[in-house]
């Protein structure tokens, strides 16, 4: 009988939280990986017992050897595995046997590596999970917990991080180094820092849950290189990102390409757009670089989020001050003007040629309590949310150490819930004294924008976290029984993935109330007797087996008003589709919508992220343009909504130098309809509705074109 899952914060608790550590693999070699494990552990002061298991030595480092974990006879939380990779599926068997609850496999040579790693990786995950024991790696470089209780370092690396309340997950082993040094460069305190590998067992979502309820854990930082069940991980990190920020650094922008794909929905689309949909869609901070990782996780480790875009500055020199505004305003905030008591306050210890308006600028003042006294002042205005304090160091008047302690003293006399950054542009660095306060460490910038932009970062958290969760679009079970019926019709004789018929198309797309022009497919003969029934004008549509792009080929025709124009048109239709190889038959005949603006909602099917939903500025110029924006299914109102204000072109939607404005709020329920559309079908592998007309504001939308693809009836 396997054993009942524990809870996920209950089960990682022997790999950062254990009583006892077997190191399997420990050496007295020096550079081996296993005695350095050991050397960690008795280095950094771990506090419970330690195993070392060598079955060639009776003692390593003092300590008494164990031929194998079963000989312990000891309890033993966490088995630390550093031995070849073709030991490591035995040693994971004695672990079993004696009811060790967590490994942690550095080795390599798994799935990483061949065919044969990953069947051996394959073998061990579930010879584990049927014990229920907790996996992390293989192909690591192990975990640390800095709690004074426990100080665990089972990585092969001698850095021991400042204690602090970040909890950081890399899942590359050799950056997992350069992480850890840098963290104590900058002097960043961490809670926890694990390197997962393969992630064969404990995965990114684990510890996301794991973090989310660790009381030494404010801040989650993550190195990504690829995403096992990103669907799980959209469900765990907006629970987690409503109480702990999560930062994301996701590795692989540039190989990224477009697809060659079939519809524009898929085409549009990419990895690296996955990716950007699911951080925004959860309320992850995604950044380009570890630098500014690093940068936010400074600020919001040590600081409060930002109620709001305000900004004062102050700062004794103007250009900086410039940078810093500029950038303020590029990432959306703002450097409001200051009301009349705290300008007046100003004015009576600044020089009359300082600046007063925001930023302050103190005109080369240098004098500590002139600094103290300024930050003071701005930091309580009524006006301001956050306060940015830029000093450059003069040549030969003020110590940098007296003004960083007078910044110091003035923070703690700053309103709690308002974020106080600093900028010391000084080859020297930070002195120590900025943290001496009662506000404690004050994030410190090389550079102004990287100041604003740490900054604008906290401040999209917290507006993130605003948020309501919003509603999802239901459709009523005859609605659902309707549509499912269509697409089983579609599937009959389909031996691949194939395009729906337009009839099929229609008739799903009505089953969930999108509502598209009125259309007839018709012979060539019996175009002109289609268009009479829908009444004038009406577009030629040229209808094949794989004729998709049918604007491309010239196989549209637009503004027919009379019957004698259908008949025209359907010949030469027949002629231009004969260049080009295609015999047609049938054409479509549909109502022309005049007006409206032209938007594309689709769908794409990545084989990872599985369901995107994309919108943006329709028409035949939409991969051109690429004004657009995704998100995973399913999509809240308030996901949609987003979507849209997102778009360059959004502003036309509300009335861009006084045209009219279009039905936004029915754009956001077609795009909650189709979320829901793939969510009741998964057979559906890509839809495009392009070009859809907005009309205006109360007449909806209506869909001009629409394509389905989908997979065949399962066996």
């Amino acid at each position: 009988m396997n054993p009942k899952p524990a809870p996920i914060a209950n089960s990682l608790d022997p790999l950062f939280r254990p009583s006892s550590v077997a190191v399997v693999g420990a050496s007295d070699k020096p550079n081996s990986i296993g005695g350095s494990v050991l050397s960690n552990l008795l280095r950094d002061g771990y506090s419970g017992k330690i195993f070392p298991v060598n079955p060639n030595a009776t003692e390593v480092k003092g300590l008494r050897a164990f031929p194998s974990v079963k000989d312990i006879k000891q309890p033993v939380d966490l088995a630390v595995i550093a031995v070849p990779a073709k030991f490591v599926e035995s040693v994971v068997d004695d672990c079993i046997v004696a009811e060790v609850r967590g490994l942690v496999v550095i080795t390599s040579g798994f799935a990483e590596s061949s065919k044969e790693g990953l069947t051996l990786e394959r073998r061990i995950t579930e010879k584990v999970r049927a014990a229920g024991i907790r996996m992390v790696g293989p192909n690591c470089m192990g975990l640390l917990n800095t709690d004074a209780d426990y100080r665990l370092n089972v990585t092969f690396t001698p850095i021991w991080p400042p204690a602090g309340n970040i909890g950081i997950l890399s899942q590359s082993g050799a950056l997992g180094l350069t992480i850890l040094d840098h963290v104590r460069q900058l002097n960043l305190g961490i809670s926890s820092f694990i390197s997962v590998g393969n992630k064969a067992d404990v995965s990114g979502n684990d510890l996301l849950e794991y973090w989310a309820d660790d009381p030494h854990t404010d801040v989650i930082l993550l190195y990504l290189e690829s995403f096992g069940n990103p669907r799980k991980f959209a469900r765990i990190a907006p629970r987690v990102v409503r109480k702990k920020p999560i930062i994301a650094v996701k590795a692989g922008r540039s190989a990224a390409g477009s697809r060659a794909a079939s519809s524009h929905s898929a085409a549009l689309a990419s990895l690296d757009v996955a990716v950007d949909a699911l951080f925004d869609q959860t309320g992850v901070l995604r950044t380009d670089t570890l630098e500014s990782m690093f940068d936010i996780a400074a600020l919001l480790s040590t600081q409060p989020i930002p109620a709001g875009p305000r900004v004062g500055v102050v700062s004794n020199a103007g250009g900086p001050s410039i940078l810093l505004a500029d950038a303020c305003e590029a990432h959306g905030l703002k450097l409001p003007p200051l009301c009349g008591p705290t300008t007046e306050a100003l004015r009576e210890f600044l020089p009359s040629h300082a600046g007063f308006a925001n930023p302050i600028d103190l005109v080369g003042s240098d004098r500590p309590e002139d600094f103290e006294r300024a930050v003071r002042i701005v930091g309580n205005d009524p006006n301001i949310d956050a306060v940015v304090v830029i000093f450059i160091p003069p040549l030969l008047t003020t110590r940098p150490e007296d003004v960083a302690a007078a910044i110091a003293r003035a923070a703690g006399e700053i309103p709690k819930d308002r974020p106080i950054l600093n900028v010391f542009l000084s080859s020297q660095g930070t002195p120590e004294m900025l943290g001496s306060g009662r506000r404690g460490r004050i994030p410190s910038y090389r550079y102004p924008e990287n100041a604003a932009i740490s900054l604008a970062a906290a401040y999209e958290c917290g507006q993130w976290r605003k948020r309501p969760e919003g509603r999802a679009t239901v459709i009523p079970m005859p609605a659902v029984d309707r549509m499912r019926r269509a697409i089983e019709q579609a599937q009959v004789g389909a031996g691949e993935n194939f395009w729906l018929s337009a009839e099929h198309t229609a008739e799903v797309l009505d089953a969930v109330g999108i509502p598209m022009a009125e259309s007839h497919v018709s012979s060539l003969e019996g175009a002109s007797a289609a268009a009479q029934k829908i009444g004038f004008p009406v577009v030629l549509k040229a209808v094949a087996p794989g004729l998709v792009h049918k604007s491309d080929v010239g196989g549209v025709v637009l503004g027919l008003k009379s019957v004698d124009e259908v008949a025209r048109a359907a010949v030469g239709l027949r002629q231009r589709m004969a260049e080009v190889g295609v015999d047609l038959r049938d054409v479509l005949v549909q109502q022309q919508i005049d007006g409206g603006i032209e938007m594309l909602i689709g769908v794409t099917t990545d084989p990872v992220f599985g369901p995107l939903i994309v919108c943006g500025m329709g028409g035949v110029q939409v991969e051109l343009l690429k004004d657009v924006s995704f998100r995973l299914t399913p999509v809240r109102d308030t996901d949609a909504a987003d979507m849209v204000a997102k778009l360059r072109s959004a502003p036309l939607l509300r009335g861009y130098r006084g045209s009219a404005p279009a039905d936004e709020s029915a754009v956001i329920e077609a795009i909650m309809k189709v979320s829901s559309l793939v969510e009741i079908a998964p057979e559906i592998l890509e839809l495009d509705l392009n070009p859809i007309k907005v009309l205006e504001p109360g007449r909806g939308i209506v869909v001009v074109d629409a394509r389905i693809r989908a997979t065949p009836k399962t066996p």
